[in-house]
């Protein structure tokens, strides 16, 4: 009797030395995630999780927030910026997955509350068009496969406690903040499109004309379409594939804003076509 009960203390202490999302299983993390994400209340304890534990937190909750949400559309590829990469010690991305329900038309305002450490973004969205998108190698080859383009502002979420440090996994686990966007019209793809995406400016700007953040096309992962590249490769790497119709979340141009009840704010691509292409967002 003795040695299952020093067993038993052993356990009980290690695992009281332990961070909380190791001595949690997935489907107890991902429930607390889910609950959470319906709060727009933050999770904590995440951050000793491990990228396996993580992939399966993030494909759980995903399962989950379908049930309001509806199928999965495409996916978002985040920590596509050198700076957060480095802050994070990592040399990659990261991919979350967007159901059908996060994604709006301009026209309705948002609530400024509308998450719990809520985010906003200046995106881009990329259409797949055919599967021969997974096979692509460079920018342009990824054009040759796309239906189209779509401005995107993105209004996600780090859920994130924000007193632990994030980490790539932690950020993974929330389905990396994916929660609501605004999706523009389509952008014709034209021949000169792929330079144009590397050196066109994106900004956003505050109602008043402020500038809240800007940088170059070339910010996400050296050209806005390698991220598309890093994803396939990725989902390939799990027996996955791109498919027609999908929605790829390219990633942040620039660091994030926050909202501001009341206020509003645009999304702007300078010199990425001959037409001004820009979407805004108004808060409430």
């Amino acid at each position: 009797m003795r040695k299952p009960l020093l067993r038993a203390l052993v356990l009980a202490a290690l695992v009281g030395t332990m961070p909380a999302a190791a001595a949690e299983d997935c489907a107890a993390i991902a429930a607390r995630a889910a609950a959470a994400w319906r709060a727009t209340t933050i999770v904590s304890g995440l951050a000793g999780i491990d990228a396996i534990t993580a992939a399966c937190v993030q494909k759980t909750l995903v399962q989950n927030l379908a049930r309001d949400l509806g199928q999965p559309v495409g996916y978002k590829v985040g920590l596509t910026g050198k700076a957060m990469q480095e802050r994070l010690g990592v040399d990659h991305p990261v991919s979350g997955v967007l159901l059908q329900r996060m994604l709006s038309e301009p026209g309705s305002p948002v609530p400024a509350g509308y998450a719990a450490r809520p985010l906003v973004e200046a995106d881009l969205i990329a259409v797949i068009g055919d599967a021969g998108v997974n096979q692509a190698k460079s920018p342009a080859e990824v054009l040759a496969h796309l239906s189209a383009l779509r401005p995107f502002i993105e209004l996600a979420d780090l859920a994130l406690a924000p007193d632990e440090k994030p980490t790539a996994a932690s950020i993974a686990a929330v389905n990396v903040g994916a929660r609501l966007g605004i999706a523009g019209r389509p952008i014709a793809i034209d021949p000169g499109l792929a330079e144009r995406l590397a050196t066109m400016k994106v900004s956003l700007t505050d109602g008043s004309g402020k500038v809240l953040a800007e940088a170059p096309g070339a910010a996400i992962l050296g050209h806005p379409l390698n991220a598309v590249i890093w994803l396939a490769q990725d989902l390939a790497a799990r027996g996955e594939a791109l498919q027609p119709g999908q929605l790829i979340s390219l990633g942040s141009f620039g660091p994030p804003a926050q909202p501001v009840p009341g206020g509003t704010v645009t999304a702007r691509y300078d010199g990425l076509s001959a037409a001004p292409v820009s979407l805004s967002v108004r808060f409430e």
